[in-house]
């Protein structure tokens, strides 16, 4: 009677692991195969084409263990800084609520407690004590991946309101220095550069 229930766990386990994959597939073969010189055809092709386009990387990114540092870089000369800033947070919470979910199923929680059963503990109660500030100070500090940190905030069924919102403020504070100091930086070179031509 318990073997039904097992086995449709293991094909959900399974599909989910499918999915993942794929995902991470396609976002390789999308990141490699075109350059940025394409992005950039297709930025100034049509805004909401281009829009859509890093709306898709910036969500897919993640399941790849792509920075959103990276993304976030190359597209600082292609879009303005507000739409940018919106469609980063926009993708990150995609792709962090895409992590979370598939950590239960990738039994990382199970490799954590046999790996570093002492420091899973230690983890798991601050995360649990606070898991909005912890979350938000290893986004924005960079001392450990973000993705990672979904991946084991998912693992030991952290919050998610509270997971997400620490995700936000963490990295829209880090992306929102990134883009508008970023943009601001590539003005103030245009500038220069015009001036001395």
């Amino acid at each position: 009677m318990s073997a039904v229930p097992e086995q449709k766990t293991a094909a959900v386990r399974v599909l989910r692991i499918v999915v993942w994959l794929s995902f991470a597939a396609a976002f390789a073969f999308l990141y490699y195969r075109y350059s940025d010189k394409d992005f950039a055809t297709v930025a100034a092709t049509s805004a909401w084409t281009a829009y859509a386009l890093y709306l898709a990387v910036g969500a897919v990114r993640g399941l790849a263990l792509i920075p959103a540092t990276s993304v976030v870089v190359l597209a600082i000369p292609l879009f303005p800084p507000v739409p940018l800033f919106l469609l980063t947070l926009v993708g990150i919470a995609i792709s962090s609520a895409t992590i979370y979910a598939f950590a239960g199923s990738l039994k990382l929680g199970e490799y954590f407690e046999r790996k570093h059963a002492k420091h899973t503990q230690r983890i798991r109660a601050a995360l649990q004590r606070n898991p909005t500030a912890i979350v938000a100070a290893c986004s924005f500090l960079l001392v450990v991946p973000t993705d990672l940190v979904c991946y084991v905030c998912g693992a030991l069924k952290i919050s998610f309101p509270r997971f997400m919102t620490g995700v936000l403020i963490g990295e829209g504070a880090i992306c929102g220095v990134y883009i508008f100091a970023g943009s601001s930086l590539l003005d103030l070179g245009e500038r220069v550069l015009s001036a001395a031509l």
